[in-house]
């Protein structure tokens, strides 16, 4: 471990020890003060060595920058941090101490209100604050945002679908896109954990749910099409019997696999009408552009790129990039490309209506052996047939368009 990192897990610890002595005493009270002192003190310390400090708690998991701290594995307050609305925390260039009192302020009472909720076994609202803009904190991925996502217990997505809340997991994928476009890096554990929580969406109650956006404005779709192609990928490799690796890595395949579109103008993106021959080149570039980012930015991403790089080529030889022979994909390229075909057929375009469900599918049905892997297609169509009462639409929250 190094001495950057060890200083890290002694932040880390001060700042529980802080919280937890915080919760004991009164507002006032001067044991609240010194420990909310001594652990700003460390993370001063911290600061020197790591002026812009960044964690996330994904799960069992204490990320630090990008590497996972194994001496805090279980960690108990990485899941209260991440109940509360706390799975990034950020820190800007040498914090002031009442700004980060403050921040322990908030995080307890957070922390209070989930407690309160717990013991209640009811839906409550957990108090809401703008954090200091020296220190970020929300769900995954969101910078500059304190929102607090707390899971309702009396709600069941299955008997209340128009309830179901995806916003956090947009506002993530849309940050890991964020993080390609500005750093040309992908960062894998954020990814992973969006997947890990789209699967926990989907697995809510005794049967199996499709948790799928519905589309409000277009500038949107480059995030709700990866997520909704996630979930398709995910619900489809689970129907054909692959392991729980498997299925994740799918997942993450699918969020990513237009990843390149990041390189592509945005004027050329949202364009309603037909694309010039010089703008359906760079349109068509994605993939490769897609494939090479992941590959550049984690070399374990290595199915996730292959995705990137075959979704849009057909079973017969044809679709891009280009290819003039019939081209066995991998066995996920060809998972994905029915699940992203379907999803853009189903949305709503500046230049065309959403196809309906039956529609698409039969679309899908004529592809099968040209366009679409029969095995692959074949699966699809039983599934969709078997689970479409189970899909869950849900429309993203004005604050997340």
């Amino acid at each position: 471990m190094s001495d950057r990192t060890g200083i890290a897990v002694r932040f880390l610890t001060s700042m529980a020890q802080a919280l937890a002595t915080m919760s004991l005493y009164a507002e006032g009270h001067p044991a609240r003060a010194r420990a909310a002192v001594a652990s700003f003190d460390i993370l001063r310390e911290l600061q020197q060595a790591d002026p812009r400090p960044s964690f996330s708690f994904l799960g069992s998991e204490v990320v630090y920058g990008q590497q996972a701290i194994r001496g805090l594995t279980d960690w108990e307050w990485a899941l209260k941090l991440a109940n509360v609305g706390v799975q990034r925390l950020e820190f800007g260039d040498m914090v002031e101490r009442d700004a980060y009192v403050g921040f322990l302020e908030d995080v307890l009472a957070r922390v209070s209100a989930f407690t309160a909720i717990a013991a209640a076994n009811a839906p409550a609202n957990v108090p809401r604050a703008n954090g200091p803009t020296a220190i970020r904190f929300g769900a995954v991925g969101v910078r500059g945002s304190s929102d607090v996502r707390v899971p309702d217990a009396a709600v069941h997505v299955a008997e209340q679908p128009s309830l179901l809340d995806l916003n956090a997991e947009v506002d993530a994928i849309r940050w890991v896109h964020d993080e390609v476009n500005d750093r040309e890096e992908i960062p894998l554990l954020e990814a992973e954990s969006i997947v890990r929580s789209l699967s926990v969406a989907m697995h809510g109650d005794s049967q199996m749910l499709l948790p799928l956006l519905q589309l409000k404005e277009f500038d949107q779709y480059t995030t709700t099409h990866a997520l909704n192609v996630s979930v398709l990928s995910m619900g489809l490799a689970e129907f054909m019997g692959l392991s729980p690796r498997e299925v994740r890595a799918y997942g993450v395949a699918g969020m990513l696999h237009d990843l390149g579109k990041v390189r592509v103008p945005k004027d050329i993106l949202t364009k309603p009408g037909k694309l010039t021959p010089e703008e359906w080149s760079l349109m068509r570039s994605h993939t490769v552009e897609g494939a090479r980012l992941i590959l550049q930015s984690d070399q374990k991403l290595d199915v996730a790129a292959l995705v990137a790089f075959e979704h849009h080529i057909m079973i017969n030889g044809g679709g891009y990039p280009d290819r003039h022979f019939r081209c066995d994909c991998h066995k996920a390229s060809t998972l994905v490309h029915v699940c992203d075909v379907y999803d853009a057929l189903r949305t709503k375009r500046p230049y065309r209506d959403a196809w309906e469900p039956a529609a698409t599918l039969a679309y899908i049905e004529r592809g099968v052996g040209t366009e679409f892997d029969a095995d692959v297609a074949t699966a699809f169509i039983a599934m969709m047939g078997k689970w479409e009462p189970r899909l869950a639409y849900a429309s993203l929250s004005p604050a997340a368009a």
